[in-house]
């Protein structure tokens, strides 16, 4: 076999490869969801606790990134887990306890509820429609079902205030709930818009980026 036959073998060889590892990537990619918190049944129908916090826990391997979690705070149960397992054609209550403090918003439009039932959210135990741009620490929302919940964020100098996850109901937070309408069974990409990865060029990297932390999915099931 000629040198340039040989070469030819090889280059063929070293592009199949390279092919073959990135369509696995991209199988990958597609098809592997993470694991997920299911939404509590009650009679009122079902319930999804969540919480934000400025750090996520001393262990995990990015601990001072803000971060979601799946709780149950009275049972001081956290889990950093960002799909949540809801059922389709239902109303699904959500609770998010807000430890963070403020990151303010570049487009005011984020800080007004849009896409739950009826429009509003309660903050704190009052009915609201929209926040101030500034007390804004980030937000849940669900671009393709419209759905966009802003969370105020704690004073700068609140007493008590949670540092790291976990974090208990007697440290400073807010306590944001809204109800939504699930549509259809399928899995929906849900997204922090809030500029609030600091150290990152922007605001959006690190964690906004990552799934498990400032996004994660919506699973219909």
């Amino acid at each position: 076999m000629s040198g340039y036959a040989k070469r030819a073998v090889g280059t063929a060889i070293v592009t199949a490869a390279v092919v073959a590892a990135v369509v696995l990537y991209v199988a990958l990619y597609l098809t592997n969801v993470p694991g997920s918190v299911a939404a509590t049944s009650t009679r009122a129908g079902a319930q999804l606790y969540l919480a934000t916090v400025p750090e996520a826990e001393r262990s995990d391997p990015h601990p001072t990134w803000v971060s979601f979690y799946a709780v149950n705070a009275t049972a001081g149960d956290w889990r950093h887990v960002t799909t949540y397992e809801v059922p389709a054609n239902s109303l699904v209550r959500m609770t998010i306890y807000q430890f963070d403090s403020p990151s303010g918003l570049r487009n005011p439009f984020i800080s007004q509820v849009a896409g739950t039932v009826g429009g509003v959210m309660t903050l704190d135990g009052k009915v609201t429609r929209a926040i101030p741009p500034e007390a804004a620490s980030h937000a849940f929302a669900i671009p393709q079902l419209g759905i966009s919940v802003p969370l105020e964020g704690v004073e700068e100098e609140a007493k008590n205030a949670c540092e790291h996850a976990p974090c208990s109901l007697a440290n400073a937070h807010r306590t944001i709930s809204f109800v939504i309408h699930t549509p259809g069974k399928g899995l929906y990409r849900w997204q922090c818009f809030v500029p609030c990865a600091a150290g990152f060029i922007q605001g959006f990297g690190g964690p906004m980026q990552t799934v498990g932390y400032m996004g994660g999915f919506l699973k219909v099931v």
